[in-house]
């Protein structure tokens, strides 16, 4: 089985690698191909998996490529973790957002609509190539903003391409773990949107248990989330927020911290990378060893203004582990591939599950996988407050989808105006004038 994993240069590549070397059943994959544009970051990472893969007899072999087709044509699988305009890219989002006062996350409110306005037009390609040169591939989709994404490519895919994400993943088992359950034998009661959703129960043994956490404010505040939002805030909602949650509930406080802190989270990352990447052109330095601290330094300073604004504190050391959506994305090929059947938390078409959304809208949502790929679950009506924020965001990532599609500046502009965390028309105007002028790949937004 072949699994051909686009951007094959990024930094999380062995995550998704080491998961695989762990799989040893039948059916299990036997070939990689890396693709990425950048041929050093393709050359680095190679060096990594052959690291570990050293002293395993059955390691996958890797092969690297340049050339797009190439590496889709035959693949069983293709992960989908490519970053338009890098890292800098993403430093060049936030900061563009921050000069106007509004948030430039990479995947939550004016950050999130200019990096999706770069990278629609690419995963619409994409797609386009893997139904003509691998129509029997299914396609896994990480790339942020992984649900707009998702919709994008499904447009040409249709249910063949699946978007994964930790987040919620991470967030249920910090849940069961709280409640002295195994997050393995837990039903995660979880609905929304990518990076906007919700736990709303937590049954074991056919019980739901998250009133009893809501009712101990003790426990509430013993994990992560506890700590981030606050037990009143939790209880109020009577339920937990994925932790991107916190850049809408708590929106000027964390616009304020990311405006003082030194330096964007992008930058930080894009400073660090660069240094890790100039490491291993070093043939002397431990390929393994140089990624692993490099992850670990990564991992522990996520969200970290965000856990400055709430007075959380450091990361958990089980929260630094590895474990997250490659795992997710190791399950699911299982699940397809073997017809193992399982339940997964996944970004997928909604086909009437929410209501309040059509049928073509991409959600996140617990799903039954088999052969046949994946099928919602049937969820509970959302409450009110968070319809508003479900249906508004959707809205926005319609109006991307229309923008990339047409190149009209009028639908971006719309995008940005519409969203809940940019509170001024004037203000979206000058986040596309502004957007265009350090992107070069948004020129096509030039039509009325």
């Amino acid at each position: 089985m072949k699994l051909t994993i686009l951007g094959g240069g990024g930094f999380r590549v062995p995550l998704v690698y080491g998961a695989l070397l762990g799989d040893h059943a039948e059916g299990r994959v036997s070939r990689v191909t890396l693709y990425d544009t950048d041929a050093d970051r393709l050359t680095a990472v190679a060096r990594v998996l052959a690291d570990q893969a050293a002293g395993i007899d059955d390691a996958p072999p890797v092969r690297v490529t340049g050339d797009l087709d190439e590496a889709l044509r035959g693949a069983d699988f293709v992960f989908s973790a490519i970053r338009v305009g890098g890292l800098e890219g993403r430093a060049a989002d936030e900061r563009v957002a921050l000069d106007e006062g509004v948030l430039g996350q990479e995947t939550v409110g004016a950050g999130g609509i200019a990096y999706g306005l770069r990278t629609v037009p690419v995963a619409t390609d994409i797609a386009r190539r893997v139904a003509r040169l691998a129509p029997d591939a299914w396609v896994i989709n990480f790339t942020n903003p992984a649900g707009l994404v998702t919709e994008a490519m499904s447009r040409h895919l249709g249910d063949r391409v699946i978007g994964i994400c930790d987040s919620p993943v991470g967030l249920g088992r910090r849940i069961a773990r709280v409640l002295g359950a195994d997050p393995e034998k837990a039903w995660t009661d979880y609905v929304g949107l990518n990076h906007l959703g919700w736990v709303r129960g937590l049954r074991v043994g056919g019980r739901d248990e998250l009133p009893r956490l809501l009712a101990d404010p003790a426990l509430l505040g013993s994990f992560e989330e506890g700590r981030l939002f606050g037990p009143d805030w939790l209880r109020s909602l009577g339920a937990i927020p994925n932790e991107y949650l916190h850049y809408y509930y708590f929106n000027r406080e964390a616009v304020r911290a990311y405006q003082d802190a030194e330096q964007t989270r992008g930058a930080f990352l894009r400073d660090q990378q660069e240094g890790f990447y100039a490491r291993m052109k070093d043939p002397a330095a431990p390929p393994l060893a140089t990624w692993d601290r490099t992850r670990a330094e990564r991992e522990a300073t996520y969200m970290s203004e965000n856990r400055d604004v709430a007075g959380a504190g450091e990361r958990e050391e089980s929260d630094l582990e590895s474990g997250g959506y490659e795992q997710v994305a190791l399950a699911l090929m299982r699940a397809i591939a073997r017809d193992e059947r399982t339940s997964l938390i996944l970004d997928v078409r909604n086909r009437g599950t929410l209501a309040v959304l059509d049928a073509d809208a991409v959600i996140e949502v617990p799903c039954l996988v088999d052969a046949n790929g994946a099928h919602p679950v049937a969820v509970d009506p959302l409450p009110y407050h968070a319809v508003g924020l479900v249906t508004a965001v959707k809205g926005v990532e319609r109006a991307v989808l229309e923008a990339a599609e047409s190149g009209s500046r009028a639908a971006a502009v719309r995008a940005f105006a519409l969203h809940p965390l940019v509170d001024s028309v004037s203000v979206a105007r000058r986040l596309v004038d502004g957007y265009t002028e350090v992107h070069p790949g948004l020129a096509y937004l030039d039509r009325p």
